[in-house]
């Protein structure tokens, strides 16, 4: 998901974090109050996202 918003570095800038904890993210997954602010900053990227998941689970599904 990190690299939808353009990899560690632009994602860390996004959030006004620095890119240590954007790494640690990717280990540990994205703290629940950055990917609340996240879904805000970029809608369009977990609207694909949310898309993509729906047709992979209709896929799994059928």
């Amino acid at each position: 998901m990190i690299d939808a918003f353009g990899g560690t570095a632009a994602t860390a800038q996004l959030c006004e974090v620095r890119m240590p904890s954007v790494s640690e993210w990717r280990r540990n997954g994205i703290p629940r109050a950055r990917l609340l602010f996240l879904k805000l900053a970029r809608p369009d990227l977990f609207a694909s996202l949310d898309a993509h998941d729906e047709s992979v689970s209709h896929h799994i599904d059928a």
